[in-house]
């Protein structure tokens, strides 16, 4: 018996934009951000993860130090308003339509992101999808530190997060299908048993045609 299952990126798959992008901008309209430089040095870290050679400890030193003071339920409610007002409406309505196919089916689905867990959990929710894998951080008196506890779900470390959570489940998948648009997502779409490329970053189209990954244009007009 085939027992699919289908895992998602987030960011630029599911969602026409970055969430921890929109988050950051968030937190200045917010106020919570007051550095004038801080959306500057953003794009420079995203564009360092665009071409593969991001430091997720550099990174999260970065974009946590302006929730320090922030309690985890603080936290939960800025997150909450922000996938509510701004992330839920850039959805790509393909991905809506598959997900509630899969869902119609009874397949099971999960996001497996390189953002932070707070936010991959809520988005999630919000989608009622029941599996989520982020990146977890370190607890300390009720509020988050930059610390990763554990693997961090980015490039390889997704497939040993996915593996970990695969071994935990009370049944096995021998169908593994994986909808990223992103190089530092090659590791998983190697481990799957079928990729798709949704809009994908010119680093990992070359990697389509010989593996045969199908290539998905959601929300653009086709090339």
């Amino acid at each position: 018996m085939i027992t699919p299952l289908y895992v998602f990126d987030l960011d630029e798959t599911l969602l026409d934009g970055d969430s921890t992008m929109i988050w950051n901008e968030f937190l200045i309209e917010k106020g919570i951000v007051k550095d004038p430089n801080f959306l500057q040095e953003d794009k420079r870290l995203m564009d360092l993860y665009s071409q593969g050679s991001l430091s997720m400890e550099e990174y999260l030193e970065f974009a946590m130090a302006p929730l320090s003071s922030k309690s985890k339920d603080e936290v939960a409610r800025l997150v909450e308003e922000c996938v509510k007002s701004k992330v839920l409406g850039r959805i790509f309505p393909q991905a809506l339509e598959l997900i509630q196919t899969l869902k119609k089916h009874g397949h099971p689905i999960i996001i497996v992101s390189a953002t932070v867990a707070f936010i991959v959990d809520c988005v999630a929710q919000k989608l009622d999808i029941p599996n989520a894998i982020g990146i977890e951080l370190v607890e300390e008196s009720g509020k988050y530190t930059a610390k990763i506890a554990g693997t961090p779900s980015y490039q390889q470390g997704k497939v040993v997060r996915l593996q970990e959570w695969m071994d935990s489940q009370n049944q096995s998948f021998n169908q593994l299908h994986f909808y990223t648009d992103s190089i530092n997502d090659l590791p998983m779409c190697e481990f799957a048993d079928h990729a798709y490329l949704v809009n994908p970053c010119e680093r990992i189209t070359p990697y389509a045609e010989p593996n045969q990954w199908q290539v998905l244009n959601w929300g653009r007009l086709a090339c």
